[in-house]
């Protein structure tokens, strides 16, 4: 998040947010994935699901969107 925070981010952005995504219930992992954080944290449970709902796909960009915009942001770190 840091690293996206010092190069990516303009003044008109918001801090970033980071998401731990864990497969299993494992503490060990959370505890040192999230050592020395002292921004905010929220936790929730979530569950993955391959569907979108129809009303959501239109608002969402395409992965050929997604890849190209990280390619361009790549490029200007270079």
């Amino acid at each position: 998040m840091t690293v996206i925070n010092d190069y990516l981010r303009t003044k008109e952005d918001n801090p970033t947010i980071g998401l731990l995504l864990c497969k299993g219930n494992n503490q060990a992992l959370a505890k040192y994935a999230l050592a020395g954080i002292t921004n905010p944290l929220s936790v929730a449970d979530y569950q993955l699901t391959r569907a979108v709902p129809e009303d959501l796909k239109s608002q969402l960009p395409s992965i050929e969107d997604l890849e190209q915009e990280l390619k361009n942001k790549g490029e200007r770190l270079d």
